[in-house]
């Protein structure tokens, strides 16, 4: 971390007093969703004054839905003996980016199943070809459990894969694949995935090198309020150390067509009342991260605006492709124009952003 920005991050502490694990546990219990609101707004005009609220344009590619993983959660994944398996062509992948650039994308959330038998090698020479090929396209990439199964079956440390990747042009990688950093859940949801102490190396060993991340959470499976704060204790104290995510993002378990439901057939998708809840509660807790961003995508557009009074900043991506969410159900849909006026609708400024956060036009 840089002198100047240890000195914000002390103005910024003085603004925001932080809150320890049995304050937000008592928010979370027992305030009402008003009063959370209220609060979380707050913090967040103390961290962006100037009223604007960002989104990107990108495409999520998943270039295989081959998985040896077998999360409990996920109705995307297929086996590699399974039918209706993929693994896209550089020439398909091609094609989707054209279509990004045509209508104004800058970025491409590129991440897949775990494919058991695709070495560095060959990522490597997809994120070089599409670096080469389109220079204007800031590749997103690669979740941690990819990162370290890469690792794991290229017998090569974990930096070492980040550094080569990075080198053929990975800009930064995304926070998916921490569910909830809690071992007993994920003993649970996900037995064969990395556990959290190795989804957190992989993003300080990315950080390390100057690859920036995001940071995600998926509730609404088997955990309760104390996972959910143990996990954002966990990504507030990487934070403290390395402060290289970017963007923090929360977003409801889908349920239907997985095998997570058919284990525990009282799981039901959360409520908007519950991911606003904790929408709040995580902008308040985690007061070391810039930017919350709104997932519309698995609660719909209205309470995506809605998560705008709650302490996000970020409408996050128009998502020209979303595959795996779709696959259980959800299929939420927005483009550029009909973000700028959900923005406009709450008297924000809209704003389109790069991957860095950096303004590209406003609105």
């Amino acid at each position: 971390m840089t002198m100047q920005e240890k000195i914000d991050r002390a103005i910024v502490r003085t603004k925001i007093p932080r809150v320890s694990k049995e304050e937000i546990l008592d928010l979370m219990q027992n305030a009402s969703l008003k009063e959370l609101g209220e609060r979380a707004f707050r913090v967040k005009q103390v961290l962006h004054p100037d009223n604007i609220t960002t989104f990107v344009v990108d495409r999520n590619i998943n270039y295989t839905n081959i998985c040896w993983v077998d999360c409990k959660f996920c109705a995307f994944k297929r086996k590699i003996n399974e039918s209706e398996t993929y693994i896209l062509s550089f020439e398909e992948i091609d094609k989707k980016i054209e279509e990004l650039l045509a209508i104004g994308g800058t970025q491409i959330l590129f991440q897949g199943g775990v494919h058991p038998s695709l070495k560095i090698e060959w990522y490597e020479d997809l994120v070089s070809h599409i670096s080469q090929k389109y220079p204007q396209i800031t590749v997103h990439g690669f979740s941690a459990i990819e990162i370290n199964y890469i690792a794991k079956i290229s017998k090569i440390p974990i930096s070492e894969v980040l550094k080569r990747l990075q080198k053929c042009g990975l800009a930064s990688i995304p926070g998916a694949g921490a569910e909830i950093l809690s071992d007993r859940v994920r003993d649970v949801i996900a037995p064969k995935k990395l556990d959290s102490d190795e989804w957190i190396e992989v993003h300080r060993e990315a950080h390390k090198i100057g690859m920036r991340s995001t940071a995600t959470m998926m509730f609404g499976s088997v955990e309760n309020d104390l996972d959910i704060i143990e996990h954002w204790e966990r990504i507030r104290n990487i934070q403290d150390e390395t402060n290289g995510f970017r963007a923090f993002i929360l977003w409801s378990f889908q349920p239907a067509f997985t095998p997570l439901q058919k284990e525990f057939p009282t799981i039901h998708k959360a409520s908007s009342n519950r991911y606003l809840r904790l929408l709040a509660c995580s902008r308040i807790f985690l007061d070391n991260f810039q930017n919350i961003q709104s997932s519309w995508v698995t609660q719909g557009s209205y309470i995506g605006q809605l998560a705008l009074l709650f302490g996000a900043n970020d409408l996050g991506s128009t998502m020209m492709e979303e595959n795996v969410v779709a696959a259980a159900g959800a299929r939420n849909s927005m483009n550029q124009a009909e973000m700028i006026a959900l923005i406009k609708d709450v008297g924000e400024i809209p704003a389109k952003r790069n991957t860095a956060y950096d303004i590209l036009e406003t609105f």
